[in-house]
């Protein structure tokens, strides 16, 4: 499972899920790529789960990045826990996506197989997801641009 090494602190209040990436938004290694709908906590469970349904479905071919890291301690008290008596342990580690963030990206495969594999990896993800190309992203990124200009 994914996790820091260290952390500074190491237990973390909730935060905000509001607004869009602003960062992450671009797909920069491979050729085809994961992008969130919606804003949600990935476990680091879930980003394995995708990572092993993608490699199995291209039979280690090709080339997969993780762009996303749980870095986010959630902590948990104990069920049957009395109120008070402090926060509780870490739980598990979350990554935080908001919309417009590239979670996984692939290349080094015929594009079927690709968007297969994109495909059966996004449904371990816990948001809606849509399937990008380079291509696709850079065409959206540079209207988005030509839009706030004009």
């Amino acid at each position: 499972m994914l996790m820091p090494k260290r952390v500074k602190h190491r237990k973390q209040m909730r935060g905000s899920l509001k607004g869009k990436a602003n960062r992450g938004n671009t797909i920069t290694y491979g050729e085809y790529g994961i992008v969130a709908l919606d804003p949600c906590w990935i476990r680091s469970n879930q980003i394995e789960a995708a990572r092993v349904a993608m490699t199995r479905y291209v039979k280690r071919g090709g080339q997969v990045w993780i762009k996303i890291f749980p870095d986010k301690p959630v902590t948990a008290k104990p069920a049957e826990t009395r109120m008070g008596s402090g926060k509780g342990a870490v739980d598990y580690w979350v990554a935080v996506v908001k919309p417009g963030r590239v979670m996984f990206e692939i290349a080094g495969v015929p594009e079927d197989v690709a968007k297969e594999a994109l495909r059966l990896a996004s449904h371990k993800l816990p948001c809606k997801c849509k399937i990008v190309s380079k291509e696709d992203l850079a065409a959206q990124v540079a209207a988005r641009e030509g839009g706030e200009k004009a």
